[in-house]
């Protein structure tokens, strides 16, 4: 088990947004989605992958994303700031990417930072075979779950893979009684109106879900796009606001839903 290791792209620390308390991230690099409007292109591909800044002097002007990393180094990391997390309630998350694509080594570690008394999180699209997602969400006390959307064909549409085995995987962490918070990006034109907003509504009870965390769409990741010489194809799309989504969160509220945005 010592010899695993896995690709990650950024080890991020004293985050507040990814989980309760002061927490470490730790993004896998790799992800079976491949949303149009990822914020986070460097995470799509699973190996390691140069960025070219024009802008940039020509020493830095390269770069390389994504390295591997065995547990020891992961584990060293992170307990550089255990004070930090035993202080605020906090833990570590891991993120990407999908951390389920390299699963033998999430798992892994996600049982040393248990060993540890470490809070663990997720972020995660959910889509794993269920045996995988069955013995992965062992050792995690928050799944930060997100759904793209609630018709299967769409999903496909925009994320390429359909939502099946999304769901079945949320059904499964709700019923046996994980901490679960849907999170919903809400992308203009994608899934952005009131009668998407009640198809969430009408998937996420039948589920039992009962918390949501609506995200607004935004632009952050824009540039990345061309340090990686990819196409984005939603360039010209106005972000999304908290004020800009009032409608859309009452209907969850209007279901009895607890929604926060």
């Amino acid at each position: 088990m010592n010899n695993l290791t896995a690709c990650i792209f950024n080890i991020q620390k004293y985050s507040i947004h990814d989980g309760p308390g002061i927490r470490t991230v730790v993004f896998f690099k790799g992800c079976p989605l491949k949303c149009l409007w990822c914020s986070n292109p460097e995470s799509q591909y699973v190996g390691p992958e140069v960025s070219f800044d024009q802008e940039a002097q020509p020493k830095s002007a390269l770069t390389i994303i994504g390295d591997t990393r065995n547990l020891s180094y992961i584990m060293s990391e992170v307990m550089k700031d255990k004070d930090f997390y035993d202080e605020s309630g906090g833990g570590v998350t891991l993120s990407g990417g999908e951390a389920m694509l390299q699963y033998e080594f999430a798992i892994a570690l996600l049982k040393q930072f248990k060993d540890c008394g470490i809070h663990t999180a997720c972020e995660t699209t959910g889509y794993a075979t269920q045996e995988i997602f069955q013995t992965f969400i062992e050792n995690v006390d928050l799944i930060l779950f997100d759904i793209k959307h609630y018709d299967s064909q769409k999903h496909y549409e925009y994320t390429n893979v359909y939502n099946e085995k999304i769901i079945q995987n949320l059904k499964t962490a709700i019923r046996q009684g994980t901490d679960v918070i849907v999170r919903i990006p809400v992308i203009p034109g994608i899934n952005s109106s009131l009668k998407d907003a009640q198809g969430f509504c009408d998937l996420l009870k039948a589920a039992g879900a009962t918390k949501v965390n609506l995200l607004p769409f935004h632009q952050f990741g824009q540039k990345k796009y061309s340090l990686l010489n990819k196409e984005y194809k939603f360039k010209d799309v106005a972000q999304l606001h908290e004020e800009d989504l009032i409608n859309y969160k009452e209907i969850f509220k209007q279901n009895g839903l607890n929604c926060t945005i």
